[in-house]
């Protein structure tokens, strides 16, 4: 057992010199719970390690997982592979079958493990083409397939453990532990290399600012552990002692919230919204005094500022709230949640006001792929949290503001490069400082405010600039839109692409007694709907300059998804595939200059 923690695997011997839980990770099959102790997870991962030794993985070899949910074989896979001094190649289930082909190739797959069938499918489909791979094996047991069992019985015979110990031993902190293949909004994917020192330190750094209970805590996992967030946040729990609760899908969360009683879970602010926005639907239901006191409460939610700065009276008012409409929502997210991280894309303000007045305090942090990830996190405690901004930066992490106001970043967490690509691994850096492509301010309290996209701020035709995601998570706040794109590079004014809120739509059709059509293209041709959908329009664009304020939209009848190509596994627009799917709205909108 190592006396500090330098690699990724030592969290796992850590947790079980430490903590020996009894429920370390907790997976639902067939409608049961199935829960792995700390001391399991570390016996299987050995066994797993000795069992891919003898498939004849080496040191350095590339091991590709991919997982259409989170799940216990997910993780022992990665002790396992990064014990015996292999790579692990996580892999996004939702992308193309040309960038499944493109990523085993580029990073040299030997074996893939994947989670079912589907999966499955589009991996053997392309396997053809990848002269690396040696073999598939599943989670899921299904005929076409090896179960990844086959390797768990290889890895029983015990005399390869010295083998196991040895290499795990010459294993350095300054290793490639990982190859993260970005599935960004535009362009093929890009392999960020990141070491073992990269994420343990991020782990270490991050852990002070997380309210948690050593040894005893529950969190529900939901977001893609393939994605850095919440692949380092498991490092994370694992150091705590945490137990982790997987949600069987982003659609059962509701479900397994409710059984699981989670104190901490991270979340991606478009969950947020929908939250709010069923929570709000409710209370609209309401009748007379209820309904009344429902919204007295929101409202006073809306106000929420941190530490008293709303004086007595207020507080005096928050705690009846609390205590006859918040302890509701408490109760409806399984009673014991009082933290959630968010990260991957701006949070309204309004969000973090409403749940941290309702106790259940939003972390709003910041990071990239390629800085492991965080860069920057709120806290309660000690006056670390200002809302509105990303946080202050965690511990040995610098960062300033370069002339352009591009926020640059330096410490340990910052990833080793791009793998196969030194050229764009040099654009991103600046002797120790990566470029991250935001453009930012910090405040002189030493807060982080994101104010755009780099990339993604444009120009319009008359030379004024428009920072998009502004005007978007303005937009948002909207209960009539689900999603919005900001566009107008190169034309004469902004406009936007949007994607309604279908349910809440026919919510209000219901009640202003307007046709309900049973298909989304003769809802959105509604000319009541355009008109109603113009004013929370109009209502965001107060709150910018008049040359930038979005002039005209248009509404797609789709719903914008993971699965169609249109979102990010962390749920942000796909600008490019946005605009190539309705590029007669874009030409609509521009017919002096379309595309």
């Amino acid at each position: 057992m190592p006396k500090e923690i330098t690699r990724l695997f030592d969290f796992a011997y850590y947790q079980l010199e430490n903590y020996n839980l009894d429920i370390a990770f907790c997976t639902k099959y067939n409608n049961e719970w199935v829960a792995t102790s700390t001391k399991d997870f570390v016996n299987k991962g050995n066994e797993l390690s000795r069992g891919l030794l003898k498939l004849g993985v080496k040191p350095g070899d590339k091991i590709a997982v991919i997982s259409s949910n989170n799940r216990t074989e997910w993780n022992i896979l990665d002790l396992a592979i990064l014990q015996i001094g292999a790579i692990s190649i996580p892999i996004y289930p939702t992308i193309s079958k040309e960038d499944y082909e493109y990523i085993f190739n580029h990073a040299e797959v030997t074996h893939c493990f994947l989670s079912d069938k589907e999966l499955y499918d589009k991996a053997i489909a392309v396997s053809k083409n990848v002269s690396t791979l040696k073999e598939i094996y599943s989670f899921d047991e299904f005929k076409e397939c090896k179960n990844w069992t086959e390797v768990l019985e290889l890895g029983k015979d015990e005399s390869l453990q010295a083998k196991v110990d040895s290499i795990k031993e010459s294993v350095s902190p300054n290793d490639l532990a990982t190859i993260i293949y970005t599935s960004g909004t535009t362009g093929r994917p890009k392999g960020v290399m990141l070491s073992h020192n990269n994420v343990v330190t991020n782990v270490l750094d991050s852990f002070p600012r997380l309210p948690l209970t050593l040894g005893s805590g529950r969190t529900l996992s939901f977001l893609p552990v393939c994605h850095i967030f919440e692949r380092m946040l498991h490092y994370l729990y694992q150091y705590s002692g945490t137990s982790i609760y997987f949600a069987e899908s982003i659609e059962k969360i509701g479900v397994n919230i409710k059984e699981v009683h989670p104190n901490l879970m991270s979340v991606v602010p478009r969950l947020l919204e929908k939250v709010y926005d069923g929570i709000i639907s409710k209370g609209s239901e309401l009748k007379g005094i209820k309904k009344m006191l429902f919204f007295w409460a929101v409202d006073l939610g809306l106000r929420y500022e941190p530490y008293g700065k709303n004086g007595w009276w207020y507080e005096t008012q928050l705690k009846l709230a609390n205590k006859l409409i918040f302890s509701k929502w408490r109760e409806a997210l399984g009673g014991e949640l009082t933290t959630m991280v968010s990260g991957s894309a701006a949070l309204q303000p309004r969000l973090a006001k409403v749940f941290t007045a309702a106790k259940m305090e939003i972390m709003e942090g910041y990071g990239l792929t390629e800085t492991s990830p965080v860069i920057s996190v709120n806290m309660y405690k000690d006056g670390m949290m200002k809302i509105g901004t990303v946080g202050k930066p965690i511990a040995h992490v610098d960062v300033k503001i370069a002339k352009d106001g591009e926020i640059l970043v330096k410490g340990p967490n910052v990833m080793l490069g791009y793998y196969k690509d030194p050229d764009r691994t040099a654009n991103v850096m600046s002797g120790d400082y990566f470029h991250t492509g935001d453009k930012g301010e910090i405040d002189s309290e030493g807060f982080i405010k994101i104010t755009g996209r780099k990339k993604e701020i444009f120009k319009t035709s008359g030379g004024k600039y428009i920072a998009p995601n502004l005007l978007e998570n303005e937009m948002k706040q909207s209960r009539f839109i689900e999603q919005i794109l900001v566009i107008g590079e190169g034309q004469k004014m902004p406009a936007a692409i949007i994607q309604p809120n279908f349910q809440f739509l026919r919510d209000w059709a219901k009640i202003h007694h307007e046709p309900i059509p049973g298909n989304n293209q003769d809802l959105i041709e509604n000319p009541h709907v355009i008109a109603r959908i113009q004013l929370e329009i109009d209502k965001g664009n107060e709150n910018f300059g008049k040359w930038e304020t979005i002039k005209r939209f248009e509404l797609t009848p789709d719903v914008w998804g993971i699965d169609n190509d249109l979102l990010t596994p962390t749920m942000k627009p796909k600008r490019f595939e946005i605009i190539k799917k309705y590029i007669h709205l874009y030409n609509k909108i521009y017919p002096d200059n379309p595309r």
